[in-house]
């Protein structure tokens, strides 16, 4: 997870200076070599360097394409884009498991990374070279209408790509309305991760009766509650929006449909955003509180006989509820920082999965001390204890955007 929070940060300022394509062929081929070798590989530490190698790859493709998104979808169909892109990703979360599971019990783990290799490896990439459009000449401009020439001369000068500028959006992390989107959102991804990471240990525990590939359909109620988080999400951050537009061009007599009131001073983005946030936190909140009790419930059931609908069901809600939060974080820091979308969201990823290492690190030692009801009612409390973010947020968001805005297009990144 740490390398996967530190590769977008580098391949998201590459492809803000060099293209998406020539990016994603480049995170593409990365990834496809390094299933190859791990299909080969015998030794525990060749497995993990390699490992990281593979998350370096595949985790660019996150930051890339947000910037892709931002370079073709206006703010009114954003939060949409951004949804479709996070559900079709998260749906390898939801059938992986399952998938993983019966290939590793019948041939070896070393069938998962050549299935890897044919299939997600090559032909993607070999895709991206062939037919993936080059969207670096379009970053930062609105769609244009149907049948408008959109061609242009090609930049004479791009730039260079060095760690400085790959990091450099680190500094926007003690702006206080981005520190506060970040923290929140990192919290929430940390919470989901201490879930998923700790869910194979927790059902063998519970449930011995269950064999490698039953482990693996257990994980579908998880994917598919990413899955569905995202697509909803992405459809309800659109209609709040367009709403919000709505009222604006209403109270202010702008009927020219055309004119992007986002970037006005006076129009509410964030708290168009935000709209919901605070029902998929306490969502989040709930479901998590009640998560290790339903384990803890079937202990003292054991006389008849365990369940899963339980456990199983909150998976479900948890991330549902994690991912809406997530996506809606991810949307809005697209919208503060529109000509670094990538550098923007490679950010989002660092905090998320720095923070979610650390907390995947701790899960398993705290459930093995304090059992896992006790385990995860600390990981509530914690979260308790950050939802007062997103009041902040809701509060001062706005005033904490338009200076950030004026800061960014003063002097950019």
């Amino acid at each position: 997870m740490v390398v996967q929070g530190i590769a977008p940060s580098l391949f998201g300022a590459f492809s803000d200076t060099y293209g998406r394509r020539f990016t994603f062929t480049v995170s593409l081929v990365i990834y496809t070599v390094a299933n190859l070798a791990l299909a080969f590989t015998s030794s525990f530490p060749m497995l993990l360097v390699l490992r990281g190698v593979q998350a370096a790859g595949s985790a660019a493709t996150i930051s890339i394409s947000a910037g892709v998104i931002a370079d073709i979808a206006n703010p009114r169909e954003r939060g949409g884009f951004m949804g479709t892109n996070a559900g079709i990703r998260m749906t390898g979360q939801a059938i992986g498991p399952v998938i993983g599971g019966v290939l590793n019990s019948t041939w070896g783990f070393r069938s998962l990374f050549w299935l890897l290799d044919a299939t997600q490896g090559r032909g993607q990439w070999q895709h991206s070279l062939v037919r993936f459009p080059q969207a670096f000449d379009l970053r930062g401009q609105s769609p244009k209408a149907w049948g408008e020439n959109t061609e242009k001369p090609l930049p004479q000068h791009r730039g260079s790509v060095s760690l400085k500028k790959a990091f450099s959006p680190l500094g926007y992390i003690f702006e206080k309305d981005i520190a506060i989107l970040l923290a929140w959102g990192a919290v929430a991804y940390t919470a989901w991760s201490m879930v998923t990471s700790s869910t194979t240990t927790a059902l063998l525990k519970g449930f011995t009766y269950l064999n490698e590939w039953q482990i693996g359909l257990c994980f579908l109620p998880n994917g598919f509650g990413c899955v569905a988080g995202s697509l909803c999400t992405g459809w309800l951050l659109d209609k709040s929006f367009k709403g919000a537009e709505a009222r604006y061009r209403a109270e202010h007599g702008i009927n020219d449909e055309q004119e992007d009131v986002s970037k006005k001073s006076g129009f509410p983005l964030v708290r168009a955003r935000l709209r919901l946030m605070p029902y998929f936190s306490l969502a989040l909140l709930f479901s998590l509180a009640l998560y290790g009790p339903s384990f803890e419930f079937n202990d003292l059931r054991r006389q008849f006989s365990p369940n899963l609908a339980a456990p199983l069901g909150l998976q479900f809600l948890i991330a549902f509820t994690a991912t809406a939060i997530f996506n809606i974080d991810s949307t809005l820091l697209v919208d503060c920082f529109p000509d670094r979308p990538a550098s923007a969201t490679a950010l989002n990823n660092l905090c998320r999965c720095l923070l979610g290492a650390a907390g995947v690190s701790v899960i398993q030692p705290m459930i093995d001390g304090v059992k896992i009801m006790k385990a995860f009612f600390i990981v509530t409390g914690i979260l308790l204890t950050c939802t007062p973010l997103v009041w902040v947020e809701w509060k001062w968001g706005e005033s904490g955007k338009r200076s950030l805005v004026a800061v960014f297009y003063g002097i950019g990144f």
